[in-house]
């Protein structure tokens, strides 16, 4: 567990806080304790320093109370159970009470141990106390609010991180099955024939099981396991279109021991075979180009269209999973466009390893 997540027990209370909370909220009073002492300094010279400290603490110590009272209190008995007559009484006479009590000390302070000033009416000193009451209570629950927004944002980023592994771990674990049919016809007809393609195709369909099943467990993979991969794979689909349909796989990797997401480059290629070559009947053409330059992966895949269009099929963990992984993989690092022409379809990936 991250040590700004670790759970403090309050004394006297069943009510647990986290560190990040005790934090974010003693910053907050420091820096309105700071102001009011910056504020009230010149009560050092007016009064005296007990009476200075005596002014800062009064003050600091109501609006305190006044705060928690309103966040945990009111907040969720009335407010969040959508009592709002109560909660808008209950505010009320939370700052009526703050008003009486600040604003006699305020008027004793200024009236009678400084002397008449300014402030000494009691009706200016209710009117300032107020109003700096109702400032201070909107920043505290500006704070709080920007606090539960952010941790649902992070509870939403969690689920969806979650969501997206599921996907991924369940495609790690199955083989396409149409995809494995077709392979396994191949090999059967290669055997049939005594190929001496055969031996082949088992060891690229072994490799592929190999990383799918235990190389891509990890949160990175060797940037060569993941072109091997796709590799491997092209070269068993090649086996199910004719000699005539052109597909190429051209790389330019100098670089060595960078790393990327295991299967992130997977569908690019899957939706290209799937949605261009798997639906024509006559000869088609498919091209990837891989290269690394600088620390940029660029993926480009073109494809050659069918000659009608027909609705896609669901399959594989689909472009809106790569754009979703990418977007928490690889956020600000990545640039994705897809092209749908008439004829040819392309995708063209960058990355930021």
């Amino acid at each position: 567990m991250d040590f700004l997540d670790k759970q403090i027990k309050l004394p006297f209370s069943k009510r647990t806080l986290t560190v990040k909370y005790v934090l974010i909220h003693s910053a907050y009073w420091l820096l309105i304790t700071g102001f009011f002492i910056y504020e009230k300094r010149y009560l050092i010279y007016k009064a005296s320093m007990p009476y200075f400290v005596a002014c800062v603490t009064v003050r600091i110590a109501l609006l305190i109370v006044i705060a928690y009272l309103n966040l945990h209190y009111f907040l969720p008995k009335y407010l969040l159970k959508k009592r709002y007559f109560t909660y808008s009484i209950a505010v009320v006479t939370s700052v009526i009470g703050y008003l009486i009590a600040q604003s006699l000390f305020d008027f004793y302070l200024y009236g009678y141990v400084i002397g008449p000033m300014r402030n000494s009416r009691l009706i200016e000193s209710l009117s300032y106390n107020f109003f700096s009451t109702l400032w201070y209570l909107g920043l505290m629950l500006a704070l709080k609010l920007s606090m539960d927004w952010y941790s649902q944002q992070l509870i939403i980023q969690k689920i969806t991180v979650e969501k997206l592994n599921a996907e991924v771990n369940f495609l790690r674990t199955q083989v396409n099955p149409h995809f494995l049919f077709n392979i396994l016809n191949n090999l059967y007809a290669l055997t049939l024939k005594k190929s001496e393609q055969a031996p082949d195709v088992v060891l690229k369909l072994s490799e592929m099981m190999e990383y799918m099943l235990y190389d891509s467990t990890d949160a990175k993979v060797l940037l060569e396991k993941e072109v091997d991969y796709l590799s491997n794979y092209i070269e068993l689909e090649r086996l199910r279109f004719s000699a005539e349909s052109a597909i190429s796989l051209n790389v330019n990797i100098n670089a060595k021991r960078h790393e990327i997401a295991p299967l992130l480059l997977l569908p690019l290629v899957e939706n290209a075979f799937k949605h261009g070559l798997g639906r024509q009947t006559g000869d088609g053409w498919l091209n990837v180009y891989i290269s690394l330059n600088n620390a940029i992966l660029t993926v480009v895949i073109e494809n050659s269209k069918p000659e009608f269009s027909i609705s896609k099929s669901k399959g594989g963990i689909g472009l809106d999973n790569l754009r979703k992984r990418l977007d928490l993989l690889y956020p600000a690092k990545y640039d994705l466009k897809l092209e749908d022409k008439k004829e040819v379809y392309s995708a063209r990936l960058e990355i930021e390893l």
